[in-house]
């Protein structure tokens, strides 16, 4: 664990991205897993605006920009063997980028059923799978299935779904992420509290069903974490830590290893304060699950997490200028980007020297980003607990 939080710890800026003419919110990140020698890697960042910018990762530049127009794109991933980029849409649709090619139009729409409402998505492991999560509409809350693969000998660039599971979710299903290393695993969350995890190898849904773990909360982020990646997590809308062991699910044991109903409570942050959660990270090597917290005047801090609760272990200040939206870690080469409130894009690494020491002020942004940031109700999973 001191590994861990030194290299955490060591961290400095190296660059910061420019500001744009039309302020956004940073508010998801992910980089490609190709590098070509010629033209490096790239970044890809959500913007609260509604469209995702492509990054040079090392320079910060934006190099161009996709837009879902009319819809709004939530969420983003690159594919896992090329440069295509994703984000699920308002519009009822999937789409799919060439990261590296200037062109507006998708190279791939996936197209729901109708009145469809896309919030949430993912691409298993092999890239041949995409799962999106919609917004409740009447009665239906959907996780919709695509076949991801490209045809050869057909050339559309339009699919159909494979098919939907529609029994599991009771309200608006906010987070789906498929397994690291298992492409037939893949686990929801939603405003009802649930968290479902499913093995989609299976033929219908409720078989596909392998368990159903309560948040008692509206769920915000989830992942997978433990050795085998074995274990999820989840965090909520109210700042609120679950934490699941599946290993545990034929035996006499109980999964939950952890479940606190607020972080903010009860936790040693020493003289800092911990105002939200961000994300969390499974270090495969040191079988540790650590989390990423901040304040929000900018402060990102790092906790450890064990059966026994959340630890502070360290913080990196004098960045953001406001509350941090987004991070990507490689700790392979040991690099952070962060994104936020304030418009900037930040690239961290050990012992760097940022040439520019420029920080950026708050800013305040028009009311359509409060609009595309949305504060799911609770009703839902408060009615199901009652029952």
């Amino acid at each position: 664990m001191e590994k861990i939080e030194e290299q955490f710890a060591n961290l400095n800026i190296v660059k910061r991205s420019l500001r744009t003419k039309e302020p956004t919110y940073l508010l998801g990140i992910d980089t490609s897993k190709t590098v070509q020698a010629d033209k490096g890697s790239l970044a890809a960042v959500l913007c609260s605006k509604g469209s995702i910018r492509i990054y040079d990762k090392e320079r910060l530049n934006i190099l161009r920009e996709f837009s879902g127009y009319p819809g709004i794109l939530n969420g983003v991933k690159f594919a896992n063997s090329h440069d295509s980029v994703y984000s699920s849409c308002t519009d009822g649709t999937v789409k799919c980028w060439d990261a590296r090619l200037a062109s507006e139009k998708p190279v791939q729409l996936f197209k729901g059923y109708s009145s469809n409402i896309f919030i949430s998505f993912d691409i298993n492991c092999d890239d041949h799978v995409i799962c999106a999560g919609t917004e409740k509409v009447d009665d239906d809350a959907l996780l919709v299935f695509w076949d991801a693969r490209i045809n050869s000998q057909d050339l559309s660039t339009t699919k159909d779904p494979l098919g939907a599971y529609s029994e599991t979710h009771s309200d608006d299903i906010t987070q789906v992420c498929f397994h690291p290393s298992n492409p037939n695993m893949v686990v929801s969350g939603s405003t009802d509290g649930l968290v479902n995890v499913f093995d989609i190898s299976v033929d219908n849904e409720e078989d596909a069903l392998v368990t159903t773990c309560n948040s008692v909360s509206s769920v915000s982020h989830i992942g997978w974490a433990g050795k085998d990646y074995k274990q999820i997590y989840c965090m909520t809308h109210d700042e609120g830590f679950c934490w699941w062991d599946l290993n545990h699910l034929d035996t006499d044991e109980p999964i939950t290893c952890l479940n606190i109903q607020n972080v903010r409570e009860g936790i040693n942050m020493k003289e800092d304060t911990l105002d939200y959660l961000i994300g969390g990270l499974y270090h495969e090597k040191m079988d540790r699950l650590f989390i990423v917290g901040g304040t929000n005047t900018g402060v990102i801090h790092l906790l450890s997490c064990s059966a026994t609760g959340l630890v502070y272990m360290c913080s990196l200040q004098g960045g953001h200028s406001a509350t941090v939206r987004s991070f990507c870690w490689n700790v392979q080469d040991e690099s952070l980007l962060t994104g936020g409130e304030d418009e900037q894009l930040l690239l961290w690494k050990p012992g760097a020297v940022e040439k520019t020491l420029t920080k950026k002020g708050s800013m305040k942004i028009a009311s359509s980003v409060y609009q595309r940031v949305r504060v799911h109700g609770n009703d839902s999973y408060k009615k199901r607990k009652k029952q």
